[in-house]
């Protein structure tokens, strides 16, 4: 993508984040319904989606987002995951956290560097770079999926925040809708159509493995009953 835009620039991934929740809400939604007329701060595609099921989605830097629910210019938002999500004070202003984020399983950062610099520098150098950037994402990633769930328990327990799953029918629903995006995406934008179908080959040569190696997750189970004396 930067050499075809000549950005002349050299991309290094540095950075994973954990899934995103799929957003804050001041009233329940239950069905694609309640979505109607929403105004909900939304980006990037998953902001097309949800424009497409009828929010009214508005883009808003995050430091704007709590007094813009507080003061009901703003129904709902999206914004990071359980962790950020706290520091923003999202909780005193939104009871309903819904999950998952459909629209942002993964976040990726990255370092750009100046492409005639990179160019200069010695292999030993480039090394250091990426094996610090390869560092910085696994331990990211690895803080970032470790420290939610107790995010989540102190949003409800401290809060009252109610952590609600989407319903099959919804997430259905989001999914559709996000296939119409991407497709009308492709069609009028050749670059997004060949990173797409690169994606899909990718996730459909994945599914050979991904598809066999792990257990399906089913809900935790009960603890034993304790023996009848």
């Amino acid at each position: 993508m930067y050499d075809e835009a000549s950005f002349n620039v050299v991309p290094l991934p540095c950075c994973l984040l954990a899934a995103e929740t799929s957003g804050w809400f001041r009233q329940p939604v239950d069905t694609p319904e309640d979505l109607q007329g929403l105004k909900m701060r939304f980006y990037g595609l998953g902001g097309q989606v949800m424009q497409e099921l009828g929010v009214a989605v508005t883009v808003m830097p995050g430091g704007e987002l709590y007094q813009a629910l507080e003061k009901n210019l703003l129904d709902a938002t999206e914004f990071s995951m359980p962790a950020i999500d706290e520091k923003l004070g999202f909780a005193r202003v939104a009871d309903y956290n819904y999950f998952p984020g459909w629209h942002q399983q993964a976040t990726i950062l990255e370092l750009l560097i100046n492409k005639s610099i990179w160019q200069s520098l010695s292999a030993a150098d480039r090394t250091v770079i990426e094996t610090a950037c390869q560092a910085a994402m696994l331990d990211s990633f690895a803080k970032s999926e470790a420290i939610q769930a107790a995010a989540i328990r102190r949003n409800a327990e401290e809060r009252g925040v109610e952590n609600r799953s989407w319903s099959p029918e919804m997430l259905a629903v989001f999914q559709q809708t996000w296939q119409r995006v991407a497709r009308r995406e492709a069609d009028r934008n050749p670059f997004f159509n060949e990173v797409w179908q690169q994606l899909q080959a990718f996730r459909n040569d994945y599914r050979e493995w991904g598809g066999r190696a792990f257990l399906p997750r089913r809900p935790a189970a009960a603890p034993p009953a304790e023996p009848t004396p």
